[in-house]
């Protein structure tokens, strides 16, 4: 009997790795890094990623990164990429939020549209290309210039026309979220001499003396309408259409707005036309910088 208890006045040997002496930031279980980072921003995990090697490999989780795509993402990528190849099917989700977060092109490239990579909120962006211009086939009143200062490398000129009107549509599946439309716009037209940027006003007319009227509607009966005056020539700015608010996210919204000033008795001229921009309404006060 006392040779069967012996076992127990022998010293135990431990089968667990101590705890390392001096314990640091990479001895934290990359699980646990990961569950924390579902609470940063995206860039903020790209910064700590470079911490180390347990930062870093937490980083790639794909339950972090899905926390910041839009909830219908994979309609996003079906809406612009459709069956196109060059949307691989093996990414990660950080992956496919970095490639979304880059500006692609849809719609015969007269559409783009981007993931900020700040938020992960969706925002798109319209040619002059994509627009429907009355008058825009008439070389006497209109013409497409190519210039860097365009979202889209060129933009519509007008030079005379009595009856201004710039409609355009979208057919998106948006997240959910509060959306503002903006026209950008250019009173006046500007290029380069001897290396300096000048505004040509030799068109410039009309704008001054009625304002422009701007109009939305949604597929969901949502609507809007603003006005103003175009100013301030050689100098680009993004004029407010008005805001809709998307609620479910499980289907597309056909968004339709304009651009008119159609009293027939004056002359209006002397427009760049760039694009149109669809974005958070957050971002507004960013525009302002613009």
């Amino acid at each position: 009997m006392g040779s069967s208890l012996s076992f127990l006045l022998m010293p135990r040997v431990s089968t667990t790795t101590p705890p390392p002496a001096n314990p640091g930031l990479g001895d934290l279980p990359e699980s646990c890094v990961a569950s924390v980072m579902v609470y940063l921003d995206p860039q903020e995990i790209c910064k700590i990623s470079m911490l180390n090697r347990a930062f870093r490999a937490a980083s790639s989780a794909d339950f972090v990164w899905e926390s910041k795509l839009p909830l219908n993402y994979g309609s996003l990528i079906d809406r612009v990429f459709g069956d196109d190849d060059n949307f691989p099917t093996n990414l990660c989700k950080r992956d496919i939020y970095a490639t979304l977060c880059r500006p692609n092109y849809f719609d015969g490239g007269t559409k783009k549209v981007w993931l900020d990579k700040g938020t992960g909120r969706v925002c798109l962006s319209i040619s002059a290309n994509g627009l429907a211009i009355t008058g825009i086939d008439d070389r006497r009143y209109w013409s497409r210039i190519e210039t860097d200062e365009s979202r889209f490398q060129s933009v519509a000129y007008l030079q005379q026309i009595w009856w201004f009107e710039v409609d355009g549509e979208v057919d998106f599946p948006f997240p959910v979220g509060s959306y503002s439309i903006f026209y950008r716009l250019q009173v006046g037209r500007a290029s380069r001499r001897f290396g300096k940027r000048i505004c040509n006003s030799e068109h410039v007319q009309g704008w001054d003396k009625k304002p422009v009227q701007f109009q939305l509607s949604t597929s969901d009966n949502q609507q809007a309408t603003t006005q103003c005056y175009l100013k301030e020539a050689g100098k680009w700015k993004y004029h407010h259409v008005g805001d809709f608010v998307v609620t479910g996210s499980t289907e597309t919204m056909k968004v339709k707005f304009s651009m008119t000033q159609i009293d027939c008795t004056h002359t209006k001229g002397g427009l760049c036309v760039d694009s149109v921009l669809i974005c958070p309404s957050e971002f507004t006060e960013r525009l302002k910088r613009f």
